[in-house]
C-alpha cells in the first residue's frame, strides 16, 4: 500500500473502509453525490462503493469539479495543524472580544458552529464558553495579584459590570474578590530538604496549596510568586514545622500517607484530570490518552497534559505517574529525572 503504482482501485477502496491513515499521501477518493473528496483516513460515513472515483492527489480532484471535506481538509498538507491553528485562532478571538457568540467565533474561523464546537473541545477538553470562563477568571485572578482595585480589575478582566462578575463569582474565583485577594496574603511558605532536593511547603487557611521540589531556594521562591505573588515567607512555629515534616514524610515514603487537608485551586477541567491521576495506583502509570478517556473526553490529550502541567500538589497529586502512549517519559514540570526516580521508587515498592 505504500506504493501507488501498485494500487487497484480495489486496494484503495479498502484502505478507504479501513480509514487507513498510510494511504493519505498515496490519494484521494470523491464522492460523485455529495460533489466532495476526502482523505483515505476521514471520518465521515463510508458512501457507496459505484459512487466513488479516486484521484492521485486534491489538485486533479479539483479539476474534476469536486470540493474539498472541510472535515478532513485532503487539500491541506496537515491537516491537524490546521485544526490547531483555528482553535489557537478562536482562543485569541475570545481573549479580545469576551462577548463573541458562538456563531460569530466559529464564522470567524470558516466552520459551521456544530464542527467547530466539537473541534474546539477535543483540542481544549473544554466548550468555548467554559475556556472563555476560564480565561476571565485567571485575567481576574492576575489583575488582583497585581493589586489592581477590585472593580478595575473585574472590568479589565472582562466583566461587562460589577453586578454581572457578583453573579457569576463563584464561576471566576470560587469566592469573592475580597475573600481571594485575603486568601492570597495569607499564603504562607517554608522550605525543606527532602529525598528529591528542595522542597517548599505553601499553606492557606483551608489546607495545603502549593508542594512544589527544585533545586534551589530561589527558583522554589520564583515558582510559587507565578501562583500565589502575595505568598509569605512564614515563621516556623511548633504546628508548622509539624505539617511540613508530615508533608516531607509523605513524600520521601508513599506508604505515610498525608493526612492534612488540602487547597486544590483549579478550572473545572484541571480538577478532573487531578482526581484521575489520583486514582492510579502506586506503582503503576497511566498514559494521557487513557487519563482522557477516564475523564470522558478521550480527544482531549492535550488539554490532560496542560492540566498535568499546571498541577502544583507534587507527588500528592501524581502527575508524574503519566507517561506517553509509548511508555517513554514525557515532560514533568520538577524535571524528568525526578519523575524516572519516583517511578522507579514506586514500582520497587510495589514489588516488595
Amino acid at each position: 500500500m505504500r506504493n501507488l503504482t501498485l494500487m487497484t482501485d480495489e486496494d484503495r477502496w479498502l484502505a478507504v473502509l479501513a480509514r487507513d491513515p498510510r494511504a493519505d499521501d498515496q490519494f484521494v477518493f470523491a464522492v460523485q453525490t455529495t460533489g466532495i473528496f476526502c482523505r483515505p483516513s476521514c471520518r465521515a460515513r463510508h458512501a457507496l462503493r459505484k459512487n466513488v472515483r479516486f484521484y492521485p492527489d486534491a489538485h486533479h480532484a479539483v479539476q474534476a469539479g469536486f470540493r474539498p471535506c472541510k472535515r478532513c481538509m485532503p487539500d491541506k498538507c496537515d491537516p491537524q495543524a490546521q485544526k490547531l491553528a483555528k482553535v489557537e485562532h478562536a482562543c485569541r478571538l475570545l481573549e479580545q472580544d469576551p462577548a463573541l457568540t458562538l456563531e460569530k467565533l466559529a464564522q470567524q474561523v470558516a466552520m459551521s458552529p456544530y464542527h467547530f464546537h466539537r473541534l474546539f473541545k477535543s483540542v481544549t477538553g473544554m466548550t468555548p464558553k467554559a475556556w472563555q470562563q476560564a480565561a476571565r477568571g485567571q485575567r481576574l485572578r492576575t489583575a488582583l495579584a497585581q493589586g489592581d482595585k477590585i472593580t478595575d480589575a473585574v472590568l479589565a478582566a472582562g466583566f461587562p459590570d460589577s453586578s454581572s462578575y457578583y453573579r457569576k463569582a463563584n464561576d471566576a474565583l470560587g469566592m469573592t474578590a475580597k475573600q481571594y485577594r485575603k486568601g492570597d496574603a495569607a499564603v504562607r511558605y517554608a522550605i525543606d530538604n527532602c529525598a528529591l532536593g528542595r522542597c517548599l511547603v505553601a499553606e492557606s487557611e483551608r489546607g495545603i496549596c502549593a508542594i512544589l521540589l527544585g533545586d534551589t531556594d530561589a527558583q522554589l521562591m520564583e515558582e510559587l510568586a507565578t501562583v500565589f505573588p502575595n505568598a509569605e515567607h512564614a515563621p516556623l512555629d511548633d504546628d508548622f514545622v509539624q505539617r511540613i515534616h508530615q508533608v516531607i514524610a509523605s513524600i520521601d515514603n508513599r506508604s505515610v500517607p498525608l493526612a492534612l487537608p488540602l487547597d486544590i485551586r483549579g478550572t473545572a477541567f484541571q480538577q478532573r484530570v487531578w482526581q484521575a491521576l489520583r486514582t492510579i495506583p502506586c506503582g503503576e502509570t497511566a498514559s494521557y490518552q487513557q487519563v482522557a478517556q477516564a475523564i470522558g473526553q478521550p480527544n482531549a490529550v492535550r488539554a490532560v497534559a496542560g492540566a498535568c502541567a499546571a498541577n502544583t500538589l507534587a507527588i500528592v497529586i501524581p502527575c508524574h505517574r503519566v507517561v506517553r502512549n509509548d511508555g517513554a517519559l514525557s515532560g514533568y514540570r520538577w524535571g524528568t529525572a525526578r519523575k524516572a526516580l519516583l517511578l522507579k521508587r514506586e514500582a520497587k515498592r510495589r514489588e516488595g
